[in-house]
């Protein structure tokens, strides 16, 4: 969940860096007691997420700047929408644009892509989630951006999910240790709410892992056969994710399989930010300026 907190948090540090002194352009160019207005506009289709991302990027800059959000996160957009209303002091809607671009941009970017996805596999059954592969210190933004495309989230961190991957069970392996009992003292040790899931990259290790009692099993880079295989011999006894070689391209034959999730890196990783403006006018100006 994206908290206020979080979001002033992550947004401070970006103006921090962004002016760390001050917008020396804005303060020797633009008069103290100018204001201006400005509307975020669509420049291309896209579903929007990050509003009070970049909301946060003018109040902590000033909090005398008013932005009125237009469209909600979630809700698509076509080119030439108005999506959010900006006015107040001039220096400082001048010196938060960026900051505030670069977060709705690249949110609605992952949105955009996200909701591709899922229409992709509409009627199959599997839901679209994330991974880890994040940008370091803006998973939460990056994350509630996938829910704003209709995706869902996987684990959050490594503290909230045991999940066994392939160099977990290949330490298990070198010491001489069976992967079901040592799955099962894991499962022993752990509260009773913590989900537990294994990856497994071959069809003969999925016995050994259905023995445990396991949440979920991730079938990692299977081919569509041995996915299809995968599902029928799990039979229902656990959650069945698909990961690796994802693509738009491959995604529906993926769900067709029958899993149950397909967790998808490029939502994150890959997205291209959405290409959104700032058109600004100041009180005493009738021409637009784009920035």
């Amino acid at each position: 969940m994206l908290t206020r907190t979080t979001i002033d948090r992550v947004v401070a540090v970006a103006l921090d860096e962004d002016a760390p002194w001050g917008d020396i352009t804005a303060e020797s160019l633009i008069p103290a007691d100018a204001r201006a207005h400005a509307e975020l506009v669509a420049r291309e289709e896209g579903v929007f997420s990050g509003g009070e991302v970049f909301a946060a990027a003018f109040r902590l800059t000033d909090p005398a700047v008013e932005v009125d959000l237009l469209v909600r996160d979630g809700e698509r957009f076509t080119v030439g929408d108005v999506l959010a209303a900006v006015s107040g002091p001039a220096r400082a809607v001048l010196t938060a644009e960026r900051v505030g671009l670069n977060f709705v941009q690249r949110m609605s970017g992952i949105a955009t892509l996200t909701a591709r996805y899922v229409a992709e596999v509409a009627h199959t059954g599997a839901r679209i989630v994330d991974t880890r592969k994040t940008t370091p210190g803006l998973r939460a933004f990056e994350r509630h951006a996938v829910v704003s495309g209709g995706g869902h989230n996987h684990r959050h961190s490594l503290s909230d999910a045991v999940m066994a991957k392939d160099n977990h069970l290949a330490v298990l392996t070198e010491r001489g240790l069976s992967v079901t009992a040592a799955l099962q003292g894991a499962i022993a040790r752990l509260p009773h709410t913590t989900h537990v899931e294994v990856e497994v990259d071959r069809l003969d290790q999925i016995d050994a892992v259905l023995a445990a009692g396991i949440g979920t099993i991730m079938l990692d880079n299977f081919s569509l056969e041995d996915l299809r295989a995968g599902v029928e011999q799990i039979g229902g006894r656990a959650i069945v994710e698909a990961s690796g070689g994802v693509t738009l391209h491959t995604v529906r034959a993926i769900a067709e399989t029958g899993v149950d999730v397909i967790s998808v890196g490029a939502l994150t990783h890959s997205a291209p930010a959405l290409d959104l403006g700032l058109d600004i006018r100041l009180d005493d100006s009738r021409t637009p300026v784009a920035l």
